[in-house]
């Protein structure tokens, strides 16, 4: 088997408007999004830490980088999902989320998995 196969992670997110924890007229916009990560390689691998790049509408850009995801660092099986649920704030109506998570195989060697970008929109403000 390829050996780009036995490391490899999918991960897809599904992203929803906070509308009653949101305050538009302050620009403040609460988005949750839910993220699957599932192990489609041969080889169990733990998930380290992440690093997501966050912008808005106006182009600002964050980056936050930490160890986990929602206070775990779960150890994925081959074939094993792994989901969960976390949010952000925007300044904007709508923004994108991006990413990568930081993982380690239980063979020793380390990779990553890459957070396809997706889009966090108020309902109706994108066609």
């Amino acid at each position: 088997m390829a050996e780009s196969k036995k490391y490899e992670i999918a991960v897809s997110a599904l992203p929803q408007y906070i509308a009653e924890q949101s305050d538009p007229a302050k620009d403040n916009y609460v988005f949750a999004y839910t993220i699957t990560i599932e192990n489609v390689g041969t080889v169990a691998a733990q998930l380290i830490s992440r690093h997501w790049i966050i912008a808005d509408a106006s182009g600002e850009v964050q980056e936050v980088r930490g160890l986990g995801v929602v206070g775990r660092q779960p150890l994925l099986q081959p074939g094993e999902v792994f989901s969960y649920t976390s949010g952000c704030q925007l300044d904007s109506p709508v923004g994108t989320m991006r990413g990568s998570y930081q993982l380690t195989a239980v063979d020793g060697r380390q990779f990553e998995a890459e957070i396809p970008e997706f889009t966090l929109a108020v309902p109706h403000v994108l066609h």
